[in-house]
């Protein structure tokens, strides 16, 4: 099953709406931090729902405010769920339909380790990118997040599993700048006494910590030469 036909299935069953529910505890410290002024095109790669979207539209007073997704059952209910002014557009990351040096900062959350060639992502974005202009890379799928590493089993796309290093790496030679590289831990899900343990999800109560408050989101950013 391809990336679209799976996500596609998300949106009918409903599940795009889980999306902003679930990352909404890390993602809006993330956006929090993009250094949006009034006037700049933004960009939202992997939009899904596009509740990160409509949030970077509302954010210092962006001007053009995109919404890209594989997935064009994720775009119609991203529509549906929008009343700013978004465009959603359909996409690839490694061909994004932007000119060159036409977009000011580019977020994803939980969605570029789903690129099939995450590599010439990167160059597109930077192509994409202003000088000076910024990516928040950020994903709770990481290397060193050991709780993560089961999630591949769970669906039906292929997915890249970097460490910390390798995305520091990866952005260097696609001739991005790491400006900056932590975790974002979330500090907001709920986590039960010890006598709730062993859950559905958790043995233990420390391993259920370690996942949310000391691993959390990792979030990488990238900024373009000048």
């Amino acid at each position: 099953m391809g990336i679209a036909d799976e996500f596609d299935a998300w949106a009918a069953d409903g599940r795009d709406r889980g999306m902003e529910d679930r990352h909404w505890h890390t993602a809006k410290h993330v956006l929090a931090r993009m250094p949006i002024e009034p006037g700049d095109a933004v960009l939202d790669l992997g939009t899904g729902s596009g509740y990160a979207a409509r949030a970077l539209r509302a954010a210092g007073d962006a001007g053009a405010s995109y919404g890209l997704d594989a997935a064009p059952e994720m775009l119609r209910n991203a529509r549906r769920y929008t009343d700013d002014d978004v465009g959603f557009l359909r996409g690839d990351f490694g061909a994004l339909p932007f000119a060159a040096d036409s977009v000011d900062h580019v977020f994803s959350m939980e969605a570029f380790y789903y690129a099939r060639a995450p590599l010439e992502a990167l160059s597109e974005i930077r192509r994409v990118l202003r000088p000076g202009g910024t990516f928040f890379c950020a994903v709770n799928y990481y290397e060193e997040n050991v709780h993560s590493h089961e999630w591949e089993e769970n669906i039906a796309v292929e997915m890249t599993r970097w460490s910390m290093p390798e995305y520091r790496a990866a952005f260097r030679e696609a001739g991005l700048f790491v400006a900056s590289q932590d975790t974002v831990p979330d500090r907001e899900t709920e986590i039960p006494d010890e006598s709730a343990f062993p859950t559905d999800d958790w043995e233990t109560r420390e391993e259920m910590i370690e996942r949310y408050r000391e691993f959390g989101t990792l979030l990488t950013v990238g900024v373009a030469p000048a």
